[in-house]
Protein backbone atom coordinates (compact mmCIF):
# COMPACT_ATOMS: atom_id res chain seq x y z
CA UNK A 1 0.00 0.00 0.00
CA UNK A 2 2.52 2.75 0.83
CA UNK A 3 4.20 1.72 -2.46
CA UNK A 4 1.06 3.12 -4.36
CA UNK A 5 0.97 5.97 -2.18
CA UNK A 6 4.60 6.89 -3.67
CA UNK A 7 3.94 6.08 -7.16
CA UNK A 8 0.21 7.99 -7.23
CA UNK A 9 2.63 11.02 -5.34
CA UNK A 10 5.25 10.10 -8.26
CA UNK A 11 2.71 10.48 -11.02
CA UNK A 12 1.24 13.70 -9.25
CA UNK A 13 5.06 15.29 -9.89
CA UNK A 14 4.44 14.82 -13.21
CA UNK A 15 1.55 15.75 -13.75
CA UNK A 16 2.79 19.10 -11.52
CA UNK A 17 5.74 19.42 -13.61
CA UNK A 18 3.83 19.31 -16.88
CA UNK A 19 1.47 22.14 -15.75
CA UNK A 20 3.95 24.32 -14.17
CA UNK A 21 5.90 24.13 -17.40
CA UNK A 22 3.33 25.40 -19.47
CA UNK A 23 2.24 28.25 -17.05
CA UNK A 24 5.38 29.92 -16.10
CA UNK A 25 6.01 30.73 -19.55
CA UNK A 26 2.75 32.19 -20.10
CA UNK A 27 1.68 34.15 -17.01
CA UNK A 28 5.31 35.55 -16.40
CA UNK A 29 6.01 36.61 -13.24
CA UNK A 30 2.80 35.11 -11.79
CA UNK A 31 2.89 32.06 -13.18
CA UNK A 32 6.24 31.34 -11.84
CA UNK A 33 5.03 31.90 -8.67
CA UNK A 34 2.51 29.94 -8.88
CA UNK A 35 4.57 27.38 -10.97
CA UNK A 36 6.86 27.27 -8.09
CA UNK A 37 3.91 27.60 -4.97
CA UNK A 38 2.39 24.38 -6.58
CA UNK A 39 5.57 22.41 -6.46
CA UNK A 40 6.29 23.04 -3.20
CA UNK A 41 3.10 22.09 -1.49
CA UNK A 42 3.16 19.34 -3.66
CA UNK A 43 6.53 18.02 -2.10
CA UNK A 44 6.28 19.37 1.27
CA UNK A 45 2.52 18.14 1.34
CA UNK A 46 4.27 14.43 0.11
CA UNK A 47 6.55 14.76 3.20
CA UNK A 48 3.69 15.52 5.69
CA UNK A 49 1.50 12.75 4.67
CA UNK A 50 3.89 10.17 4.51
CA UNK A 51 5.86 11.59 7.57
CA UNK A 52 9.36 10.62 5.57
CA UNK A 53 11.86 11.81 2.87
CA UNK A 54 11.03 9.64 0.77
CA UNK A 55 7.39 11.41 0.35
CA UNK A 56 9.18 14.44 -1.27
CA UNK A 57 11.37 12.81 -3.10
CA UNK A 58 8.86 10.72 -5.09
CA UNK A 59 6.72 13.86 -6.37
CA UNK A 60 10.33 15.71 -6.79
CA UNK A 61 11.95 12.94 -8.78
CA UNK A 62 8.44 12.53 -11.12
CA UNK A 63 8.42 16.54 -11.09
CA UNK A 64 12.17 16.49 -12.62
CA UNK A 65 11.72 13.69 -15.20
CA UNK A 66 8.54 15.99 -16.36
CA UNK A 67 10.82 19.09 -16.93
CA UNK A 68 14.15 17.43 -18.12
CA UNK A 69 11.87 15.79 -20.86
CA UNK A 70 10.39 18.66 -21.82
CA UNK A 71 13.55 20.81 -22.08
CA UNK A 72 14.52 18.78 -25.20
CA UNK A 73 13.76 20.26 -28.33
CA UNK A 74 11.77 18.55 -31.20
CA UNK A 75 13.20 17.97 -34.70
CA UNK A 76 10.16 20.23 -36.06
CA UNK A 77 12.13 23.24 -33.94
CA UNK A 78 9.16 22.97 -31.20
CA UNK A 79 10.48 23.45 -27.27
CA UNK A 80 8.57 24.08 -23.63
CA UNK A 81 10.95 26.39 -22.18
CA UNK A 82 12.81 29.19 -23.78
CA UNK A 83 16.19 30.79 -22.90
CA UNK A 84 14.80 33.36 -20.70
CA UNK A 85 14.98 34.27 -17.39
CA UNK A 86 12.26 32.46 -16.22
CA UNK A 87 12.52 29.34 -17.22
CA UNK A 88 15.90 29.02 -15.66
CA UNK A 89 14.04 29.93 -11.93
CA UNK A 90 11.80 27.59 -12.76
CA UNK A 91 14.35 24.91 -13.45
CA UNK A 92 16.83 25.75 -10.41
CA UNK A 93 14.25 27.28 -8.04
CA UNK A 94 11.84 23.83 -8.42
CA UNK A 95 15.44 21.81 -7.61
CA UNK A 96 16.01 23.96 -4.69
CA UNK A 97 12.72 23.19 -3.42
CA UNK A 98 12.72 19.79 -4.02
CA UNK A 99 15.96 19.42 -2.10
CA UNK A 100 14.66 21.97 0.74
CA UNK A 101 11.65 19.65 1.26
CA UNK A 102 13.60 16.22 1.23
CA UNK A 103 16.06 17.76 3.70
CA UNK A 104 13.52 19.25 6.06
CA UNK A 105 10.79 16.48 5.70
CA UNK A 106 9.44 15.44 9.47
CA UNK A 107 10.66 12.00 9.95
CA UNK A 108 10.73 11.70 13.19
CA UNK A 109 7.89 13.85 14.71
CA UNK A 110 3.90 12.94 14.28
CA UNK A 111 1.74 14.75 12.21
CA UNK A 112 -0.14 15.78 15.04
CA UNK A 113 0.44 15.19 18.73
CA UNK A 114 -1.54 13.80 20.81
CA UNK A 115 -0.82 14.85 24.37
CA UNK A 116 -0.40 11.46 27.20
CA UNK A 117 -2.32 10.81 29.68
CA UNK A 118 -2.41 11.45 33.11
CA UNK A 119 -2.33 8.71 35.20
CA UNK A 120 -5.11 8.98 37.98
CA UNK A 121 -4.40 9.84 41.92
Amino acid sequence: MRLAGYGVLGLLGVLAGLAGSLVQGGWFPGGLLLALGGAAALFWGGALVTRSRLGAGAPAGGWVVAVVLLTYTQPQGDFIFAAGTGSYLFLLGGMVIAVLCATLAPADRPLFSVPEPRPRP
